[in-house]
């Protein structure tokens, strides 16, 4: 028994480690994400599908030993940044394949997202009538201590927008009372 040093398979900084169904998963800031087999150290690259005209920043989210995510940030290259037209991709690893398919529904599941790790939920866990519901998704570490969950399909207003992709909805406002010890969030209905 000994350290082995693993070649480092990206130049970007590693943004994610997890690890799933025995094998280790790494995100880089460059986009890269790699499974990483512990026994062999084989490295195998699983690329996600081309953004046109924007980057990504991405989270893996595991749920349990079912299904490994990838929650990709979209960020548009042109234009100014509004943080209230932020897209989200969802892709849910297909292991036999060696690639991500993309996903418009993750079921009962609600995915937490923060900077001490992310996390997956059955809705059915969380207490009746606390405003999370499952297929959504919960970032716990953007700017201010109040978020919204993201959602498939929500509709802005704007015809311009895409209703093809997860948005963040204004259903429900999360505040967010501590990220630590442990994450704790405070849901409210919308005000009419």
């Amino acid at each position: 028994m000994r350290w082995m040093l693993l070649e480092k398979p990206s130049y970007a900084s590693c943004s994610d480690l997890i690890t799933f169904r025995g094998r280790f998963y790494a995100a880089f800031f460059n986009h890269g994400i790699f499974a990483i087999d512990p026994y062999s150290l084989e490295v195998t690259p699983l690329i996600p599908s081309e953004l046109l005209n924007s980057g990504s920043v991405n989270d893996l989210v595991p749920s349990g030993n079912d299904a490994l995510f990838l929650v990709e940030k979209i960020i548009p290259r042109t234009g100014v940044l509004y943080f209230s037209r932020l897209t989200l991709r969802v892709s849910m690893l297909d292991e036999e394949a060696g690639k991500w398919v993309e996903v418009s529904e993750i079921g009962d599941r609600l995915l937490v997202i923060g900077d001490l790790g992310n996390v997956c939920c059955s809705a059915k866990e969380l207490p009746d009538g606390c405003g999370l519901s499952g297929n959504s998704i919960v970032f716990t570490h953007g700017p201010g201590n109040v978020t919204y969950s993201y959602k498939y399909g929500v509709h802005t207003g704007r015809e311009e927008d895409d209703l093809n992709c997860w948005r963040y909805s204004r259903e429900k406002p999360v505040t967010i009372l501590s990220t630590s010890p442990v994450v704790a969030l405070r849901v409210e209905s919308a005000k009419l």
